[in-house]
């Protein structure tokens, strides 16, 4: 149970005792404390509990807008259901016996708490999630066990033939095309994106002076080590090999354009300006089954996994006796 709903369950047994009133919701016969957005053999999931998945999803998403009320609907729709498969599973690692030690869970949270600079911003995000620290860990705890569950149900029983692995790798060969790749030095004069025309004419002036050098045949090792603004140029400007995609698309077009030794005219992107120097082109290759086939079955079982864990848990809620009482603006539904 999680921890609002033991919290939910406590509540409503301390006032069925002292036989205090309070709102519930009615479905068939059945009453459950206010606030009750579902229940899953018995078991009670909360509004809380909804609108904790609810802000975190709105967080995610606060870049692409706000949300109309069609498509807050639909993501508090997609979230019960989260919500529903998450508890089913809970349950059926219970009745399977499934379960994680304290060591373990520690393990866990220690492994989390690292990707704070801070306990207070660790403590900040407990307090945005509705969460305590032992809360935390009893999510973490269930969230395992349902691991270890798939893993035992799903995964395990999932198997790729050779035949089933040669097909995909025929049908599929842009997949596995190693792409052009180009090797190339670069000197960078920066330029900051807060730079004004001042700063961009200066900058500019002294990437033109390390081009006469160049023309005047000095070493483009030597002066990206001495000039360049970039961490590369410890390594005389040199970025290693790299394919189209990987660089800002003004720097890629003019690499990709030289011949193996030649060097651009100055080249501007949103980081300064840059003289390149083109080095080796690996050409396009196809990779051979042969190289790749150890890495290809389990790749196929984890994209095979989905769609068999999604049956999975359809069949598990099939068997569970559900109901779920959407908010009071929306339609009530009833699936046992």
């Amino acid at each position: 149970m999680r921890i609002t709903q033991q919290r939910w369950f406590y509540i409503s047994v301390v006032i069925v005792v002292t036989l205090f009133a309070t709102q519930a919701c009615k479905k068939g016969g059945a009453q459950f404390p206010e606030g009750t957005v579902a229940v899953v053999n018995g078991e009670l999931i909360m509004q809380d509990d909804l609108d904790t998945e609810l802000s975190v999803m709105q967080k995610q998403f606060a870049n692409v807008g706000q949300a109309d009320d069609k498509q807050l609907a639909s993501m508090k729709k997609e979230i019960l259901e989260s919500l529903i498969s998450r508890e089913v599973l809970r349950q059926e690692s219970q009745r399977k016996g499934i379960e994680v030690d304290d060591a373990t869970v520690d393990g866990r949270l220690a492994s989390i708490k690292k990707r704070f600079p801070k306990e207070d911003s660790f403590k900040k995000m407990l307090e945005e999630m509705n969460l305590t620290e032992e809360g935390l860990k009893i999510q973490l705890r269930e969230g395992m066990a349902i691991q270890k569950l798939m893993e035992r149900e799903v995964i395990d029983r999932i198997e790729i033939s050779d035949k089933e692995a040669k097909d995909y790798y025929d049908t599929n060969p842009d997949l596995f095309k190693q792409p052009e790749k180009i090797q190339a030095r670069h000197i960078l004069i920066k330029v900051e994106p807060e730079g004004d025309e001042a700063a961009k004419t200066t900058a500019f002036k002294e990437i033109k002076k390390i081009q006469q050098k160049l023309k005047a045949g000095e070493d483009f090792a030597q002066l990206a080590k001495k000039y360049s603004q970039c961490p590369s140029s410890a390594e005389g400007g040199d970025l290693g090999y790299f394919a189209r995609g990987q660089m800002v698309k003004p720097f890629e077009d003019a690499a990709f354009s030289l011949k193996k030794g030649e060097v651009s005219d100055i080249v501007e992107t949103t980081f300064g300006y840059h003289l390149i120097q083109a080095g080796d082109r690996r050409p396009e290759v196809m990779s051979k089954y042969e190289d790749i086939k150890d890495k290809l079955s389990p790749y196929l079982k984890r994209a095979k996994a989905g769609a068999e864990a999604e049956k999975y848990i359809e069949s598990l809620k099939k068997k569970a006796k559900i109901e779920r009482f959407l908010p009071a603006a929306e339609d009530q539904e009833s699936v046992d």
